[in-house]
């Protein structure tokens, strides 16, 4: 079977209001930043990237006590939304960078 596993370190751009799932599950939507630079073809590149995230559970409350701003690396799978627009970062662990 195929890995899909992304870590990413990242600053709380943006969280949404804590909502719940038809089945009651606490579940959070995020936006993330990264920026860094990286080693590309033996060239330095200034990388930056928004993304798209999602939490449910007790990671999602835990997350909307974070502050905006506040930097983390981000552990989870990548999907697309039912919509099918673009990927979305699910988090399933997070922790200070």
């Amino acid at each position: 079977m195929a890995a899909n596993t992304l870590v990413l370190s990242a600053c709380i751009a943006e969280t949404d209001v804590l909502r719940y799932t038809p089945s009651g599950l606490p579940a959070v939507n995020l936006r993330l930043e990264h920026a860094s630079e990286l080693q590309e073809a033996g060239q330095t590149r200034q990388v930056k990237a928004t993304v798209k995230a999602v939490a449910f559970g007790t990671l999602a409350e835990r997350l909307v006590q974070q502050a905006v701003g506040s930097s983390w690396r981000f552990h989870g799978f990548l999907a697309s939304p039912k919509s099918g627009r673009g990927l979305v970062l699910h988090i399933q662990e997070f922790s200070q960078d």
